[in-house]
């Protein structure tokens, strides 16, 4: 019987955040919907941190909503999201009330596989949300954020899927959210995995920056590797995933199974090419986004991180200095610890690394992210941040040792006591504790509407 190798398409969230900054507003994938989910993927990706974001601070949507529309014109696809673990979707730690119910109304509102990461790979970060996940009745799937550094080695990610499984994780998925993993690293980290703990599924994540992709999941299949990650045509590539289409043909050429309609996924391509072009034609698809770039090997840069510096550069007139924040950010990242680059470290050694070449001196400025790091507030580094570096950004406070959520008060009832009225359920109460300002306004203005509305229907009678 031939191996099956399953796919997890990554258009509604991934793909697109890679390669627009999370810009897909629902109604560009909506006509799609029903199309995705009649094509036989092991799941669909639709939510995570940044979606939720952007949906309050640019798209002028309820993420909540979203969700729910995505669920009901999609009954017979796995829906996954991408969760931060005690970050949630946030870019700081939570305290576990809120990691809880944030679980549970995920589930409840539709969502079915859960991918809980820690950016520096710290499982006493998993803990809670895992547990929540579990006892909400959805698939835990254990995530290790991938990278390479003196001290980052297979043994230590395998011990890591160890502690994920005693967790209660169902599937183990590897993030290599920069696309630096090569083909043979693949094969034997799979394998390692394979051979420490036996029948438990691998979800491989990856990404096309640097040209490796197809070459990585090739061979992770050969390994036994149960699930990949991959994008429609259209938004695949690039700082994006590889194209659903192209591995589908060549693995069943390879001999393995494939379940993917592919009637299906050429209404997709064909559809999403359109929305493709028009975010060509507006500027918010630049050709750097597209574009193979080895350098990434060396700086480990990941997708959704490249498409926000190049923003950020290209939002303070500067990209002419690209170049030097790409160099700046490796030796960022050695002075925090060698952390993973995925969110919210990315963001954080990103922003500090653009800093550090506006400035023209290094942690001249430092943002408020970076000083909660290196108090340690994000929790326990791969290897010890810079001292000197600490010291310059601490001064004489002293960083705190053990699990930082512990220190953290309840928050979901003082939240809902303030709210009152304008938060009329317990997702809007989360969305108000996951980002206060953006969700204020707009509680507040979905609040004005319905009272205008209620005003014009008392006029009308």
């Amino acid at each position: 019987m031939a191996q099956k190798v399953q796919f997890v398409e990554t258009v509604m969230r991934d793909a697109n955040q890679s390669l627009i900054a999370t810009r897909l507003p629902f109604e560009k994938f909506e006509p799609m919907l029903e199309t995705i989910d009649k094509a036989g993927f092991y799941a669909a990706e639709c939510w995570g941190g940044a979606t939720f974001d952007v949906c309050l601070r640019y798209l002028n949507e309820d993420p909540w909503e979203r969700l729910r529309k995505i669920r009901a014109k999609m009954p017979n696809t796995k829906l996954q999201m991408l969760l931060r673990g005690q970050n949630v979707l946030g870019y700081s730690h939570y305290p576990d009330d809120f990691v809880k119910l944030f679980v549970k109304k995920a589930v409840e509102n539709g969502m079915d596989i859960i991918r809980i990461f820690d950016a520096l790979n710290d499982v006493n970060n998993l803990k809670v949300a895992m547990e929540a996940t579990v006892n909400a009745g959805a698939i835990a799937s254990g995530t290790i954020s991938y990278t390479t550094s003196p001290v980052h080695t297979h043994a230590k990610y395998v011990e890591m899927v160890k502690e994920l499984k005693e967790m209660g994780a169902s599937t183990i998925c590897i993030k290599d959210m920069a696309g630096i993993m090569g083909p043979q690293e693949a094969y034997d980290l799979v394998s390692a995995i394979k051979d420490a703990v036996p029948g438990m599924p691998i979800d491989l994540h990856t990404h096309s920056t640097t040209g490796l992709a197809f070459m990585t999941y090739l061979k992770a299949v050969e390994a036994g590797v149960d699930i990949i990650d991959t994008a429609i045509s259209p938004f695949s590539g690039g700082t994006s995933q590889p194209a659903t289409e192209t591995l589908a043909y060549a693995l069943r050429q390879l001999g393995y199974e494939v379940d993917l309609n592919d009637k299906a996924t050429k209404k997709m391509a064909d559809y999403f090419k359109g929305v493709r072009d028009q975010f060509v034609a507006d500027g918010t698809l630049m050709p750097k986004s597209m574009a193979t770039d080895t350098q990434c090997l060396t700086y480990q840069i990941p997708g959704g991180m490249l498409s926000n510096l190049l923003s950020q550069l290209k939002q303070m007139n500067a990209l002419d200095k690209f170049d030097e924040a790409l160099i700046e950010t490796p030796k960022v990242r050695e002075d925090m610890g060698y952390p993973p680059l995925v969110t919210p470290t990315s963001q954080m050694v990103g922003v500090q690394a653009v800093t550090n070449v506006l400035q023209g001196e290094r942690y001249k400025k430092v943002s408020k992210e970076i000083k909660a790091y290196c108090r340690g507030e994000y929790g326990r580094t791969p290897a010890p941040i810079n001292p000197e570096i600490q010291k310059l950004i601490l001064g004489d406070e002293q960083p705190i040792t053990g699990r930082y959520a512990d220190t953290l008060a309840p928050i979901v009832e003082p939240t809902r006591e303030k709210l009152g009225d304008l938060a009329k359920c317990d997702e809007d109460v989360l969305s108000y504790i996951a980002f206060p300002n953006l969700a204020e306004k707009f509680l507040e203005e979905r609040k004005a509407k319905e009272e205008n509305v209620a005003t014009y229907s008392i006029v009308e009678c």
